[in-house]
C-alpha cells in the first residue's frame, strides 16, 4: 500500500556562516522567533498539535480507513492532531513562517532554510527516546544538524533512480547520459523531476563527465559550474516530454509509453508494475532525500510536538508511514513490522547504498564543498535558473 501523490552532503566550515549565507539565499528576514536552545525536560501536554507535512505522512483514516496512525497517537497522548499538507518545499517554507504549525516535516532542500531563518527549534534528542533506534548513518547529518546542534529527527529516506522502458531502451543504461547527452535518441519521451533541486542531478552528471569543471558537490556550484549545469538542462529540455511532480502522472506516462526514460522513485516503478519498466543506478551516482521532523521555533504546543516526534519514530509507526509513502524506514526494528521484502526493495539499513546518494541540500552562497576562494550560487539563483530552463 502506498501513497498516490507527492508534489516534491554542510560541514563545520559552512555551518559557521549558515545564517548570513542562507539569508542571501532569499530565506527572508524580519522573523521574530528567537533561538532559545533545546529544552532539558518536557512539560504538560497541551492537548493539541498542528503539523505541516508532505501528503501521506500524517494519515488519520480520512483518505483511506485502513490507513490511520494518527488516531492511536491522540488516544495514547491526548494530543489532537490538525494537519496541513503542502506540495513543494518552497510552499512549506512560506507556510512555516506563519507560526501556525508546531511540527514541520522537511526535506533536505528545506531544512537549512528553516534553521537559518530561525523557524526551527533546536531539538533535544534525549527527549525523543525512539531516536536511539534510528540508523546511525541518518543521525547528525549536515541537512539537519548545525554546529553540533540537532534540529530534528530523521523520518525515512529514498533515492532518485533512473527508470527506463526496456522495449525502447534496449540495454540497461550505465550512465545518466541517456537523459542528458544522448537524450535526443528518445526525443519527446524523456522525463525529469520538476524542481530547481533537479539541477543537482545535472551537476552530479557533470562532476563525473567534465571533471575540469571542478565540481566536488552537486549542491555547491559557483557561477561557472551552475552555468554548465543550466546549459545541459536547456539542451535536455528539447527532448523532455514532461516534467513530473505528481508521481501518478509519471507512472501513467510509462504505462502508456509516453515516457520511456527518466528520473524516478522506487515507489513509482512499483506502481507501474510492468516487466519492461525497470530501474537502475547509473555509474555517476544518485540524488535522494532524507526527511526530518522539526519543531517550529514558534510552536504553541511544543510538548505535544515532542510527543509526535517520538511517536513517528516508533518502529511500528515509522514502518507504516514509510511503507505507505514508498521510502525506506529509518531503523532495523521498523523493518520487523514492514511487509515481506519491502525493506530489501528499498535498501533499508544498507549504508553502502545510502553512501551513493547525494541527499538533497539547500544550495547556499557559502560553498558546501569547503571552498573559500569563491562564492557559490544560492537557492534563489537555482530557482531563477530553473525558470529559465523550462522556458
Amino acid at each position: 500500500m502506498t501513497l498516490k501523490t507527492r508534489t516534491g552532503r554542510f560541514g563545520a566550515l559552512a555551518a559557521a556562516a549558515l545564517t548570513c549565507s542562507l539569508a542571501l539565499a532569499g530565506c527572508g528576514g524580519g522573523d521574530d522567533a528567537e533561538e532559545t536552545g533545546a529544552p532539558t525536560k518536557l512539560g504538560k501536554k497541551e492537548g493539541q498539535v498542528s503539523i505541516l507535512a508532505w501528503p501521506g505522512y500524517v494519515e488519520d483514516g480520512s483518505n483511506d480507513p485502513k490507513v490511520d496512525w494518527v488516531s492511536d497517537f491522540t488516544k495514547t497522548t491526548g494530543c489532537k492532531v490538525t494537519t496541513k499538507v503542502y506540495g513543494t518545499s518552497d510552499e512549506a517554507f512560506n507556510l512555516a513562517k506563519s507560526g501556525d504549525y508546531d511540527v514541520v516535516v522537511a526535506s533536505g532542500d528545506l531544512t537549512l532554510r528553516m534553521i537559518a531563518a530561525k523557524q526551527a527549534a533546536e531539538v533535544n534528542t534525549d527527549l525523543v527516546p525512539n531516536y536511539e533506534k534510528v540508523y546511525d548513518f541518518l543521525k547528525d547529518q549536515e541537512w539537519n544538524t548545525v554546529d553540533g546542534k540537532n534540529y530534528g529527527v530523521p523520518h525515512g529516506y529514498g533515492a532518485n533512480l533512473l527508470m527506463y522502458n526496456s522495449d525502447v531502451v534496449k540495454e540497461e543504461p550505465k550512465s545518466w547520459d541517456v537523459v542528458f547527452d544522448k537524450s535526443s535518441k528518445y526525443k519527446g519521451k524523456v522525463t525529469a523531476y520538476d524542481s530547481p533541486i533537479y539541477i543537482a542531478d545535472a551537476a552530479m552528471y557533470l562532476m563525473a563527465k567534465q571533471p575540469d569543471l571542478g565540481i566536488k558537490n552537486p549542491y555547491a556550484l559557483d557561477e561557472k559550474q551552475l552555468a554548465a549545469a543550466v546549459k545541459l538542462l536547456k539542451d535536455q529540455r528539447a527532448n523532455v516530454g514532461e516534467y513530473w511532480s505528481d508521481y501518478l502522472k509519471e507512472a501513467s506516462a510509462f504505462k502508456t509509453g509516453d515516457s520511456v526514460v527518466g528520473t524516478t522513485w522506487q515507489v513509482i516503478a512499483n506502481t507501474v508494475d510492468k516487466p519492461n519498466v525497470k530501474v537502475t543506478i547509473p555509474e555517476e551516482g544518485i540524488t535522494g532525500w532524507n526527511d526530518t521532523w522539526m519543531i517550529s521555533s514558534k510552536a504553541k504546543n511544543p510538548n505535544c510536538g515532542y510527543a509526535w516526534l517520538n511517536y513517528i519514530e516508533d518502529p511500528k509507526v515509522n514502518a507504516e508511514a514509510t511503507e505507505y509513502f514508498g521510502e525506506s524506514p529509518n531503523s532495523d526494528e521498523a523493518c520487523q513490522y514492514a511487509s515481506e521484502g519491502f525493506c530489501e526493495t528499498y535498501h533499508a539499513g544498507d549504508k553502502a547504498f545510502s553512501d551513493k546518494i547525494w541527499y538533497w541540500r539547500t544550495p547556499i552562497a557559502e560553498c558546501l564543498d569547503g571552498r573559500t576562494d569563491v562564492k557559490c550560487t544560492d537557492y534563489s539563483a537555482w530557482t531563477k535558473a530553473w525558470t529559465e530552463i523550462k522556458g
